[in-house]
């Protein structure tokens, strides 16, 4: 009877609320490989980023708000869909020339959202892959499948992540400014072209680079896969910022009379950390301190744009990360070695590519003035929540068996409820994990730990597996499953059954 008056109750509250409320324009913000612990919000002291952190102070910012996974694109596969990413064996880390990863006919936050009125758009990193799958993509004609067929009205974006090629940018489709008598080519497998490579032309770098980062050089920088063709087409590093930032606003302000959706993904602080010459030495950190305080400028402009257009009030913004802090990342620009005290993953152990929370318990702010009560909030909320969130915000309806992992936390969001998932399931590099309450199993098995200089650090999680009580062990190193079996138990069974679901 109790459970039953508590479903009819949240029905109605949702009902109620879907009824009632006007469609806000949302945006939401997705950093890049920006950790926990690097926004002065949330306790850095080596970085400042007062653009946030007023964010924060006229919203909700929580401390158990997840990526689904500790590497990008699975994270943004699970964003904008509403599935875990291990149910989709091509949700991994992709070249840049990899095929399109969502269905087209799978419902997306922005498919969703258009189906109520909202106008869409994607702005920054895509990384989910471009073209079909039984076909070589040509680069030089309309680039498709893509954001388009996954209802974004408008595109501006990167294929990939700035260290791979093509170094492009692709607007609705057509890379901008390509040159017809300059035909641009891709390869992961051979050398295509005569653009010098890092190997070849080490000289010629801003900065040095792993093996893996040292083929085509673009605009100083060393890349992984080789490109060839698109001289005119192609990106200077530092402007890329600027340029992403341009269209967001020009975006915003041809659609402020109407409901929008814009997902803006910016590329700071993935690697190759290149900041405009106006934000070098902003931090003692060096050029990936100076990233996010790069970051944090765009957000302020953003803000400041809904201020001018009196759409404060009307917007719904939604900042977090894709996974978490990384040093050193194929690039030896000096982050490791200017780190010093800086605990880019604050008190959580890990970072980018682990299963630990440093690797996908992200800094996630939340903020709708005069909706959105202020405050804080440990309740745990997931990424993959936004689409059943937005859509249970704006009246829409996601089709019946699809974004199944995804858990309406619209009342969470904004503050109205201390009420979180029971459960999340956390992806890192050939391993998942669980975080159940205040507990977290992560199963028997090697897990990667900091992704360090020259080599990968592996962590060896014996037969019980490990189990870690939060509140208490943060770094998650007193491993209780031998005191515990019963509940270390029961979270393996229950990450067996959400591995095994379909």
């Amino acid at each position: 009877m109790k459970f039953a008056l508590c479903l009819l109750s949240s029905l109605l509250c949702t009902a109620a609320f879907s009824a009632t409320a006007a469609k806000p324009n949302i945006i939401v913000i997705y950093a890049d490989d920006v950790g926990y612990g690097d926004l002065s919000c949330y306790g850095a002291e080596a970085i400042d980023t007062p653009s946030l952190d007023k964010l924060a102070a006229n919203g909700v910012r929580f401390t158990s708000a997840y990526a689904s996974a500790s590497t990008c694109t699975p994270s943004r596969y699970s964003l904008l869909t509403g599935e875990y990413p291990f149910r989709n064996q091509r949700a991994i880390i992709l070249p840049g020339n990899a095929p399109l990863i969502i269905d087209p006919a799978k419902p997306t936050i922005p498919s969703v959202l258009k189906t109520v009125g909202y106008t869409t758009a994607l702005v920054g990193k895509w990384h989910l892959g471009l073209g079909a799958a039984d076909k070589p993509l040509d680069w030089n004609k309309e680039i498709s499948p893509g954001p388009k067929q996954l209802g974004f009205d408008y595109s501006f974006h990167m294929a990939a992540t700035g260290d791979r090629v093509p170094t492009v940018f692709i607007e609705n489709g057509y890379i901008v400014g390509l040159d017809s008598q300059d035909p641009v080519s891709v390869s992961y497998e051979n050398q295509v072209g005569d653009i010098p490579t890092g190997l070849s032309h080490p000289h010629l770098l801003k900065n040095q680079a792993d093996e893996q980062h040292a083929k085509t050089i673009v605009d100083g920088t060393s890349r992984i896969g080789w490109m060839a063709g698109g001289e005119d087409a192609m990106w200077t590093d530092e402007e890329m910022p600027d340029t992403f930032l341009a269209k967001a606003l020009d975006f915003i302000t041809a659609n402020k009379d109407q409901p929008f959706f814009m997902f803006y993904a910016t590329h700071e602080n993935h690697v190759p950390r290149i900041p405009h010459a106006r934000f070098r030495g902003s931090t003692s950190l060096g050029v990936r301190g100076d990233a996010v305080v790069q970051m944090d400028w765009g957000i302020g402009r953003i803000m400041e744009t809904l201020e001018e257009l009196g759409l404060s009030e009307n917007t719904l913004i939604i900042f977090s990360s894709d996974n978490g802090p990384v040093l050193f990342d194929g690039y030896y620009d000096g982050a490791w070695e200017m780190n010093g005290d800086h605990q880019a993953a604050g008190p959580w152990h890990g970072g980018k590519y682990s299963t630990w929370e440093g690797g996908t318990r992200m800094p996630t702010i939340v903020s709708w003035p005069g909706t959105v009560k202020p405050g804080l909030s440990d309740a745990i909320v997931g990424q993959v929540d936004l689409i059943a969130s937005l859509a249970a915000l704006t009246g829409a309806t996601v089709p019946s068996g699809r974004a199944g992992d995804s858990q309406n936390m619209i009342e969470t969001f904004l503050g109205r409820s201390d009420s979180g998932r029971d459960h999340i399931v956390q992806q890192g590099v050939g391993g998942k994990s669980i975080r159940v309450g205040d507990w977290k199993f992560v199963p028997p098995g090697r897990v990667r730990d900091r992704f360090r200089i020259g080599t990968n650090h592996f962590e060896i999680i014996p037969a019980t597996g490990a189990l870690f009580y939060l509140p208490e062990d943060p770094q998650e190193r007193n491993n209780l499953a031998s005191l515990y079996p019963v509940k270390a138990a029961e979270l393996s069974t229950l990450l067996s059954r959400e591995l095994d679901q379909k």
